[in-house]
């Protein structure tokens, strides 16, 4: 799959959900639950155990129904190792340029994050796809990418830190091009509970709400 064909379906989408859970097994079921929401992007961050098999395995079983991603990825050995086993997209919380000089060589989305406007702007001239604005809540949520947007409408922004169901909408309205959203939509306790169709039915309201937003 090409890298305009993965950031056209990330922004299709526009949610990408960040699976940061305490087990393989965890991550890989609620990304199938995510899947048959109808999402079009899920992350594995390597925080997670056995990451990278995760996005091997969830790579194989879901073909081009799904994006997967790497997350929190820190340098080109693990960037490598991540695309390697499948992975369409690649996320630091950071901005690692040897990542991102990878990710450029190898033909592969990258969103490396950034937070004031020196580091966003940086990481657009280094070659970032898109721009992970982490943690955006502790600058202002949707006023700050709103902010930010005004003097950069050509860089593509991600605000992870602060998505919810109440601001996902303020998020896209400020100009978001898809939003990172970690526990609001990753429920480890519906999990634990046996009730996956709350994952399912947040994931679905998440897909409603950009798609309102955006018309």
């Amino acid at each position: 799959m090409r890298k305009d064909e993965v950031l056209a379906g990330i922004k299709r989408g526009g949610i990408i959900p960040v699976l940061r859970t305490s087990s393989a097994d965890d991550a890989l079921t609620i990304a199938e639950v995510l899947q048959h929401a109808g999402l079009t992007a899920v992350e594995i961050p390597l925080t997670v155990p056995g990451a990278v098999e995760v996005i091997a395995e969830l790579a194989s079983r879901s073909g081009h129904e799904i994006l997967v991603g790497a997350g929190t990825v820190l340098d080109a050995g693990a960037a490598a190792a991540c695309v390697a086993a499948g992975a369409r997209f690649i996320v630091s919380p950071s901005l690692e340029l040897e990542v991102v000089r990878y990710c450029n060589e190898a033909g592969v989305a990258v969103l490396p994050g950034a937070l004031t406007p020196t580091e966003i702007v940086g990481a657009s001239r280094a070659g970032a796809d898109m721009v992970k604005i982490f943690p955006c809540a502790a600058l202002g949520g949707a006023s700050y990418v709103k902010a930010i947007k005004a003097p950069l409408p050509h860089i593509e922004v991600v605000p992870t830190g602060g998505v919810s169901l109440d601001t996902a909408a303020a998020f896209i309205k400020a100009g978001a091009a898809a939003l990172g959203v970690g526990g609001d939509l990753v429920d480890i306790e519906a999990l634990r509970a046996g009730d996956t169709e709350i994952i399912a039915t947040r994931a679905r309201r998440y897909l409603e709400i950009v798609r309102e937003a955006r018309s």
